[in-house]
């Protein structure tokens, strides 16, 4: 069975983009529609994640069990995803007659009135369990999505939110911090120059004036 398995992770990692990255991403067991994904690299995709549309995900990103991701998403770099996370940039039409768009009804012709949107989430996100994103939405670096939320609407960087709708708690860090971490971009830093600076990741922020303090 073992055997069979890792002959099945092989065929799927060769659906992905380049040889290079095929081999940088753990794939430990199956999922659908790797086909439609660009990985960075050093990317995590666990059991059950479905994909469709066209998606990008970042360096070092890591999926969670069971994640649904449909339609025109990026996601940066260094970001984990909780299990059972659903993030969709499309939509049923509303305005039409029917909501139905299936191949059942008319050939499935009205699928063109599918509503299109583009979600991006940007670095360094933590999206917890069972969040939900829906229309055309874009995720701040460094946000946090609590578990259960529905985020309909933009997230400013750093921001906790939570809630049905999603609503901002509070920022993680003074202005002044937040500021200091946007402009060291550390998720663009190679390996080496991430060691230089490894004391700052051991701080706790919470309270501080300055990363550099």
């Amino acid at each position: 069975m073992g055997t069979f398995r890792t002959y099945i992770k092989k065929i799927l990692l060769y659906f992905l983009n380049a040889p290079d990255v095929r081999e940088n991403v753990k794939l430990s067991g199956f999922s659908r529609g790797l086909q439609n994904v660009t990985f960075e690299g050093k990317n995590a995709v666990p059991d059950r994640c479905n994909f469709s549309g066209k998606i990008h995900i970042g360096y070092a990103t890591t999926l969670g069990y069971n994640n649904l991701l449909g339609g025109n998403i990026t996601i940066g770099k260094y970001c984990q995803l909780g299990v059972d996370v659903a993030i969709h940039a499309t939509n049923h039409p509303i305005h039409h007659l029917t909501t139905y768009i299936n191949s059942n009804l008319f050939d499935g012709e009205l699928k063109q009135f599918k509503e299109e949107n583009t979600i991006t989430i940007g670095h360094d996100v933590w999206v917890g369990h069972n969040v939900i994103i829906v229309g055309n939405v874009t995720i701040g670096n460094g946000a946090i999505l609590a578990a259960g939320s529905v985020v309909t609407k933009d997230v400013e960087p750093y921001a906790i939110v939570a809630g049905v709708p999603a609503k901002p708690l509070k920022k993680r860090f003074s202005e002044k911090v937040i500021s200091e971490i946007e402009e060291l971009q550390w998720w663009n830093l190679p390996e080496a120059e991430l060691a230089k600076i490894k004391p700052l990741f051991f701080k706790n922020l919470e309270e501080a004036n300055s990363i550099y303090d």
